[in-house]
């Protein structure tokens, strides 16, 4: 059997190893990470009018598939996190984002977990829908919070986030049901990013390994025979390697300086490269820069993950949500008085009613507080500070029928 054909074996063990980990229905060509150009506060805010622009809903149901995503994401870190853990046992080096996905990988099981407690299946059935772009068939709010992450590095700034989704609704209000799962679509674009990074971590593990392979083959044939070190390289060639920044840096890492023989292989891995326009120096930079940007997304997810569960959500969609401005208009100031239990009583109330007219919540609540106003003066017994000036009175009370 040729060399090249037990490097190539090798190769396909170590993908098998990776799979039988994470299961069927994983892919090594995952899409690449939420990794869009950085924002400011301010700049957010722009992005957030011009998204409410570009996104068209559908006009009819699909198949969730945020549930499925999910699964598959946990397959993924839980397979990537398997590997990594026997690799570090074999006292392997272990890249430093995959460090950082190992140390932490108990928040991410716990917020996994969590998402599933809050994503039963068809929830996100109620939720608007997008009917074009990357996301299409998705939710809209699962797009916004997409775009959080990726204009964020993976790092979720509650001040930032607050300025995005009012601008979006400057041109798009969301509805009520929408703002609440602001939250979950966070923590499932995070698991996604996460999902998304730990796949090119364990695509990196594999090109390293195959690299490692042919450099022990190679110093094995220069070290104790010499004459067949052109075969070996000759094999290589043969067996059309990646010419990837893991697999040449890696590479390149153990070989160079080690003899004029061993420089051989770089440099008909130098003359491949010409034809691509790169060199082995641009390629060991590149894997450098991407190693780092792996590890700072993995520590912003992390980061991430721990806000989300900090965040005081219930402030957050009421200061957000337009029915709660609109209540809040109420010509007795009642409602603001009000606890949030009740307050949420009568926001649930505004969503029931558009639903069945169907019509939108801030139409519903605007109606409410109408009628409370032109009720402001007495009631029907000629009382006043009556309760057909209380906005309850024409959503929970005798004021709907």
């Amino acid at each position: 059997m040729r060399l090249g054909t037990l490097i190539s074996n090798k190769l396909h063990q170590l993908r098998d190893r990776l799979h039988a980990g994470i299961g069927k229905g994983y892919s090594i060509d995952e899409p690449p990470p939420l990794r869009a150009e950085l924002f400011s506060a301010d700049q957010m805010e722009q992005h957030g009018k011009a998204l409410a622009l570009s996104h068209v809903l559908a006009q009819s149901q699909s198949p969730d598939k945020l549930l499925g995503r999910l699964a598959g994401n946990e397959r993924s870190l839980t397979g990537v996190c398997r590997l990594l853990t026997e690799v570090a046992t074999e006292n392997r080096q272990v890249t430093p984002a995959g460090e950082w996905l190992l140390d932490n990988f108990y928040l991410i099981e716990e917020q996994i977990r969590t998402a599933k407690r809050h994503l039963p299946e068809g929830y996100s059935l109620e939720l608007p829908k997008l009917a074009q772009g990357p996301s299409a068939g998705h939710p809209r709010v699962y797009d916004v919070a997409l775009e959080t992450i990726a204009h964020g590095d993976g790092r979720v700034d509650t001040q930032s986030l607050t300025r995005f989704v009012s601008a979006y609704q400057s041109v798009a209000p969301l509805n009520l049901g929408e703002l609440w799962a602001i939250p979950i679509m966070l923590r499932l674009a995070v698991i996604e990013n996460l999902g998304r990074v730990s796949a090119r971590i364990a695509a990196v593990w594999i090109e390293r390994n195959l690299a490692a392979a042919w450099a022990d083959k190679m110093t094995d044939a220069a070290e104790n025979d010499p004459k067949s070190l052109i075969l070996v390289i000759a094999d290589m060639a043969r067996s059309n390697p990646p010419m990837v920044s893991a697999f040449v840096s890696e590479l390149a890492r153990r070989l160079q300086g080690r003899g004029p023989s061993l420089a051989l292989p770089l440099t008909w891995i130098e003359q491949c490269l010409s034809e691509m326009g790169q060199t082995i120096e641009q390629m060991v930079q590149s894997e450098n820069q991407q190693q780092a940007a792996n590890k700072v997304s993995i520590s912003n997810c992390i980061g991430s993950l721990r806000v989300l569960a900090a965040v005081d959500w219930r402030e957050f969609v009421e200061t957000l949500s337009i029915v709660e401005k609109t209540l809040r208009q109420d010509p007795g100031h009642h409602y603001g008085r009000m606890d949030f239990a009740t307050r949420d009583r009568y926001r649930h109330a505004v969503e029931r009613i558009a639903r069945k007219c169907r019509q939108s919540e801030e139409t519903v609540a605007q109606l409410a507080i109408a009628l409370a106003k032109a009720n402001a003066g007495e009631d029907e017994k000629g009382e006043t500070g009556n309760r057909l000036a209380h906005v309850g009175f024409y959503l929970i009370g005798n004021g709907l029928a």
